[in-house]
């Protein structure tokens, strides 16, 4: 059973922001797939698009399809195995920018809830006591007239970890048509959600480096 209608953009087919013997870096256009799902009309993602160049490219982590933004991969194993545990012990820094609905009162602020499957309603995720541990940094960027653009640092990576944080907060991202209601959905074309930043260290050189790709939210509510 197809879940969603799946017409990933076309243009710009890869926007490669960063290559060298050891990784490579996108700037990933929201509604394309980060690696294939089970159903055939999937397949057309952002790894598989890299593989037709790259046939070395390894995946190393995901953003969701609706979300923009940098994206690295590997192209090799050691790079591979180097940037994993990046991710995994927490040593990668990413910063989001997201616009959510309404505006928010408190200028920064962590949030700090755990998570876990909507079993109920999968692919869904819920704020749960028994759920995994969620950290979220936010500082407020701008107050526009209904809408407030945010700042986001997750110190976690849990799956719709951002998405859940804001809607707990009462402030839901603009076009999330997973958590949002038929208001927040016309609200975008797209989720207004975006991976600005990411630091990692070079797995090579062990050399920190940022890679950043600014976000397209300039005009809003």
């Amino acid at each position: 059973m197809q879940i969603f209608t799946y017409t990933p953009p076309s243009i710009p087919w890869l926007d490669i922001r960063y290559q060298d013997r050891d990784i490579i870096v996108i700037n990933k256009p929201s509604g394309l797939l980060s690696n294939p799902g089970r159903a055939a009309n999937t397949y057309d993602c952002a790894l598989n698009r890299l593989l037709q160049s790259y046939p070395e490219a390894i995946l190393v982590h995901r953003l969701d399809c609706a979300t923009s933004g940098i994206m690295v991969f590997a192209l090799n194993k050691k790079a591979e195995s180097n940037i994993k545990t990046q991710f995994q012990n927490r040593m990668s820094k990413k910063v989001y920018i997201a616009e959510v609905q309404g505006l928010m009162e408190q200028d920064e602020g962590l949030i700090e809830l755990a998570m876990k499957a909507d079993k109920a309603r999968p692919p869904l995720q819920e704020i749960a006591t028994d759920g995994k541990p969620s950290k979220t940094y936010f500082k407020v960027i701008e107050r526009r007239k209904a809408s407030t653009l945010v700042e986001l640092k997750p110190v976690t990576g849990r799956t719709h970890q951002l998405r859940l944080h804001m809607l707990a907060l009462g402030h839901t991202i603009l076009g999330d048509d997973f958590y949002g209601d038929k208001e927040i959905i016309a609200a975008s074309n797209r989720l207004r959600l975006h991976a600005m930043s990411l630091t990692i260290s070079h797995p090579f050189s062990n050399k920190e480096m940022t890679f950043k790709s600014f976000h397209p939210f300039h005009n809003g509510l």
